[in-house]
């Protein structure tokens, strides 16, 4: 009997599922997710599912870790501080893929070097430049990205610039040709950058995880979910982190799949930060062959067809005015719950909410709280950064109290950015307390926070709401309709039909908008969703019933969907694809691009075996390395070809090879 243990780490909850031979469902629980220690959290949610059940530590064969831990990071625009080596580029080049806003600042240089579409040599690695930055900046970043020109083709100076860093820095390094076998080096290279960010914090995730399993006494190999919803080792994921982006949101499609056994469906997944939006076609979910897109960042990682949108339960609530009339939107950056922290610290939190009720006017700062995250390394604070970060202490303040003056709050926000700080105020999470959807954290706390919140003025001088419950449904309101435009936009996209307009226009388009209310004047207007939608995540039950009724769809709510990405988790498997091309320089000769450096062939076949077989092996040795048993290997080719005087001349080849197998259990 094989007992596997699901572990996801959400940005609210840290969910824990026991699963008896890959079939049932045996025990779920939940804890909170603890920022300042992750595996605060997973010992919790797993201690609890193990005392539910009765299995005892030792009986578990298999664990696996699913998250939206990077995800999240690159939503909220956080992670470590890190360096880029650019090499054989222009620094305008920077600019393409929204490489140097993915920077945010952080240091970089662009050196001579690099190869050309053949792999040939355009100049040489210009080493004196890259060891005096190496040596400037080897004490105030977190981690070092390097990509060169034609990488790919030939990582010869990726992997010289990587040595050098390994050897002055003692930093991890990330080498855009170990990212992807893809051409267009901006986009690795910001590739590159985003993984060396979110190598410090999944470092944390995964190596504390892995220590609190085994002081509970699970000793069975961890796996962590891959963004393509396939599971790979935990060393992998500590090399590759940023190969876990949509992690969570993929496993989840992976369990929405064996909980409904649906073949075509919309899959939200809706959790603390974010709503992940996918198409389950004939059973699977596709890969983006653009590559994982989150927030701004299009990345060039293999990972489910998905749209993420920064919504979610715990989503800043925002006021706004249009005109004489006053709203909400929500998101994207995720706050903590007014609830949450109430519940948390309420010394702290409830006197100083009945006093902003006492004011006659409200505040701008009123309901708004924060506090540091301990335990985060704060590499090149800036001095105003560093002295409002050593204000704050290891208090909650009031954020009022806090911030001094308006040059403070870009100080504050740059502080959130890098995850050393969090700050509370009014979420969904808190309507949902005030409406009795929810009593999990501090329902007082809540109304207290939307009233203030509710005091606000519209354009034509009256409150937004007078009453907390009223303000509560409102919010809720705005999430059934951001929820609903995200499911059109997935759908919009995912439509064999193309409309001429981009999925984001259509989905808000007058006609669609009107269609959902079911318009009936002169024109009767009726439009909807055409596929049931499966709702996902702990909040799902509480919030899509009427994202059902606004779509017209069937809402499909499974009984375990609070804990879909845990299930998604331990029912995948291990697959490790890996590409690599053949070019022909010249008329008769055949190039193969290794990971060694280019080798050339007299003939086609030649090269294409000796391709064939290098990326066999190394497909291959990654699955076997991840755990996987039982292993099948598919081969795809694409082989490019042109007429030229009456005759097929070969271009260039694309070999891709995908080894994949269930994992491994121990011995139970």
């Amino acid at each position: 009997m094989a007992i596997l243990l699901g572990v996801d780490t959400g940005g609210t909850y840290t969910d824990a599922v026991l699963v008896r031979d890959e079939k049932t469902v045996i025990a779920s629980a939940k804890a909170l997710t603890t920022r300042q220690d992750l595996a605060i959290g997973v010992g919790a949610a797993v201690r609890a599912v193990l005392a539910q059940s009765g299995v005892t530590a030792d009986q578990v064969t298999m664990a696996s870790l699913s998250t939206t831990l990077a995800t999240n990071a690159l939503v909220e625009g956080q992670g470590g501080r890190v360096a880029l080596v650019y090499i054989g580029f222009r620094d305008k080049d920077l600019d393409a893929h929204g490489l140097r806003e993915a920077l945010k600042g952080d240091p970089y240089i662009v050196l001579a070097g690099g190869h050309d579409h053949a792999g040939a040599q355009v100049a040489a690695l210009d080493e004196a430049a890259l060891i005096a930055f190496l040596e400037t900046h080897k004490s105030d970043v977190s981690g070092f990205a390097v990509a060169a020109q034609f990488g790919t083709r030939n990582p010869g100076h990726e992997l010289r610039a990587a040595e050098l860093v390994t050897q002055i820095t003692g930093r991890p390094v990330s080498a855009s040709h170990q990212l992807s076998a893809k051409l267009n080096g901006p986009k690795r290279a910001l590739t590159a950058v985003l993984n060396a960010r979110l190598i410090g914090l999944t470092l944390r995730l995964i190596g504390r995880a892995e220590q609190v399993l085994v002081d509970l006494g699970v000793t069975a190999p961890m796996m962590v979910v891959r963004g393509d919803g396939a599971l790979m080792s935990a060393a992998q994921a500590r090399a590759r982190p940023i190969e876990t982006i949509l992690s969570g949101p993929a496993a989840s499609i992976v369990g929405a799949r064996w909980m409904t056994g649906a073949d075509t469906a919309l899959v939200s997944d809706i959790g603390g930060t974010t709503t992940d939006v996918a198409m389950l076609k004939n059973g699977r979910p596709a890969i983006d062959p653009a590559g994982a897109q989150v927030g701004p960042y299009r990345t060039m990682v293999e990972a489910v067809a998905m749209r993420t949108t920064g919504l979610g339960g715990d989503s800043e609530v925002h006021f706004t005015v249009d005109g004489l009339q006053g709203g909400v939107t929500l998101g994207p950056r995720r706050l903590l719950p007014v609830s949450l922290i109430a519940h948390e610290a309420p010394e702290a939190v409830l006197p100083v909410l009945e006093q902003q009720l006492r004011a006659t006017t409200p505040g701008e700062y009123d309901a708004r709280f924060v506090r540091a995250v301990p335990g985060i390394e704060a590499h090149g604070l800036a001095e105003r950064d560093a002295d409002l970060l050593g204000r704050i202490g290891a208090d909650v303040w009031p954020l009022g109290k806090v911030l001094k003056s308006r040059m403070e709050v870009a100080a504050l926000k740059r502080l959130v950015e890098r995850g050393l700080v969090q700050v509370a105020g009014v979420t969904p999470s808190d309507a949902a307390h005030v409406l009795g959807v929810v009593s999990a954290w501090n329902s007082d706390a809540a109304r207290m926070a939307l009233e203030l919140f509710g005091r606000r003025r519209t354009g034509a001088g009256v409150v937004l709401a007078r009453d907390p419950q009223v303000m509560a449904q409102i919010i809720v309101d705005q999430l059934t309709h951001q929820t609903g435009l995200a499911l059109l936009e997935t759908a919009f996209a995912e439509d064999p039909q193309d409309f001429g307009l981009p999925p984001e226009v259509l989905a808000r388009h007058v006609l669609m908008q009107r269609g959902l209310g079911r318009h009936a004047g002169v024109v009767r207007i009726d439009t909807g969703l055409n596929v049931p939608v499966i709702g996902l995540g702990a909040s799902a039950a509480s919030y899509y019933p009427a994202v059902g009724v606004l779509m017209g769809c069937n809402m499909i709510l499974p009984e375990h969907a609070g804990v879909a990405n845990a299930i998604g988790a331990v029912v995948g498997r291990v697959t490790m694809r890996r590409s690599g091309t053949v070019t022909s320089p010249s008329e008769g000769r055949f190039r193969v691009h290794l990971d060694t450096g280019p080798e050339d062939f007299m003939s086609s076949d030649e090269a294409l075996t000796r391709l064939e077989a290098a990326l066999h092996a190394a497909a291959v040795s990654e699955a076997q390395a991840a755990g996987a048993g039982d292993i099948q290997v598919r081969v795809e080719r694409d082989i490019r070809t042109a007429e030229a005087e009456a005759r097929q001349v070969f271009v260039e080849a694309t070999l891709t090879v995908e080894a994949s197998g269930r994992p491994r259990v121990a011995d139970g």
